[in-house]
């Protein structure tokens, strides 16, 4: 049936007998490899959406697939009711991955955001001695954490938030870059704070990053209260920012190290999406051994969370971000992007105000209102021309391909984006 169907006749199935909360560009993909993705009557388009960041190693990598499948051939699932083979060298590679203690592995980002919530309460109020159910977790306005009903609950977000209550308590918001208003939140709740969690680079909110100061500053403010300092790097994390980690800062050799005088060390170190390169759901919290140790048997958990196929497509995932170096790429065609785009567009049309980004997570503003159609109407003819990318918050447009982008796609790429943009003046 699915191979007789056309774009129109899936649209309208999805239409019809799905639940209405997504507004997705009218393009129905059926094939993905690397930077391209064709729809079902065979166009290819350039990905630069790349999954919302999910798919930074590319579309169907084939070292990732090759140990999804041996994987899925020999073990896919055991429930953490037993030990299996894969986890315990998946949390080892994971740790050291990153320079933390442990891992709390999970499925999706937002039940990782969930976890380090529980982690960091628990902490507050083992080791910290907050008084029971007075704990504090301080958060950023215009945040994207997910979509639970405890994550929406500091949301911003009208849309995401608006109808879903009772909200859950136990959290406060201070403006994103701001650091005299953490530090005043900080000195205001005093010793109720248990952490900070924050995105280093606000992705769904419009690519804003802040300056360069805060994020060192936000964790060192944190340390001095004996705080913890919660890192959500689902989206910015694994090389799609030019670093491993976001939080590395701007470090030129793809990754933190003892040398590297702009890292920030996170208490937790939240982790998803391009983890498993796209191909499963994969999540995990990292920490140090002193906090992790809080959570007791029966205390968390998941059913899927460690499985043995998720493991092995994690470390395949990772292994490709190192072999390939794909932080280095990221961090270099992103500076390409910006620089592009800055001179051909921002400088030279009335239509893009500014462009904005770290690595190959980028967004460009359309100078219009954000209740305008301009920037959706730019994604449509965007896909017409064969490039996907996306409009948030109205009048911004992401752009964040797989990082397995050469310079020649990504020139050609621009110009796709250039000249799609000022046929709009005309």
């Amino acid at each position: 049936m699915q191979d007789q169907l056309s774009s129109a006749d899936l649209m309208a199935l999805e239409n019809e007998y799905g639940a209405h909360n997504y507004h997705p560009l009218p393009v129905v993909l059926a094939k993905g490899e690397g930077v391209y993705v064709w729809d079902v009557e065979g166009k290819r388009y350039y990905d630069f959406l790349s999954a919302y960041s999910a798919v930074n190693q590319g579309h169907s990598h084939p070292k990732i697939v090759a140990a999804m499948m041996e994987q899925a051939n020999t073990l896919a699932l055991t429930s953490r009711a037993f030990y299996n083979d894969r986890l315990g060298v998946y949390e080892k590679t994971l740790s050291e991955y990153f320079g933390m203690d442990k891992v709390l592995p999970m499925n999706s980002g937002a039940e990782a955001v969930e976890t380090a919530i529980k982690l960091c309460r628990k902490w507050g109020y083992e080791k910290k001695q907050i008084p029971a159910n007075q704990a504090i977790i301080i958060v950023c306005g215009q945040n994207f954490h997910g979509r639970t009903t405890t994550i929406i609950s500091f949301s911003s977000d009208p849309d995401a938030k608006g109808q879903f209550g009772p909200y859950t308590p136990g959290f406060v918001s201070v403006p994103y870059n701001d650091l005299g208003a953490l530090e005043a939140a900080l000195e205001e709740y005093g010793d109720r704070v248990a952490g900070f969690l924050v995105e280093p680079i606000q992705g769904e909110a419009g690519v804003f990053v802040p300056d360069e100061d805060f994020i060192p500053k936000a964790a060192a403010a944190c340390k001095q209260r004996n705080v913890l300092f919660i890192a959500d790097e689902i989206q910015t994390g694994i090389a799609r920012t030019g670093s491993l980690l976001r939080i590395c800062g701007d470090c030129s050799c793809g990754g933190h190290c003892e040398k590297q005088e702009t890292y920030t060390q996170p208490d937790i170190l939240i982790l998803g999406k391009a983890i498993s390169g796209g191909l499963y759901p994969v999540s995990a919290v990292l920490a140090k051994k002193e906090i992790m140790d809080v959570i007791q048997p029966g205390q968390h958990g998941s059913t899927f969370g460690g499985n043995p196929l998720a493991c092995a497509v994690a470390m395949a995932a990772l292994e490709v971000v190192k072999e390939e170096k794909l932080a280095q790429n990221a961090r270099a065609l992103g500076q390409r992007f910006r620089d592009r785009i800055q001179a051909e567009l921002v400088e030279q049309s009335e239509l893009v105000s500014l462009v904005r980004g770290k690595g190959l997570l980028n967004a460009v503003v359309i100078n219009d209102s954000p209740d305008s159609k301009t920037a959706w109407n730019i994604c449509v003819k965007l896909a017409e021309n064969g490039l996907l990318a996306k409009p948030t918050h109205g009048n911004i447009i992401r752009f964040a391909p797989p990082l397995v982008m050469t310079v020649e796609q990504l020139d050609e790429c621009c110009n796709i984006i250039i000249a799609t943009i000022k046929s709009f003046e005309a």
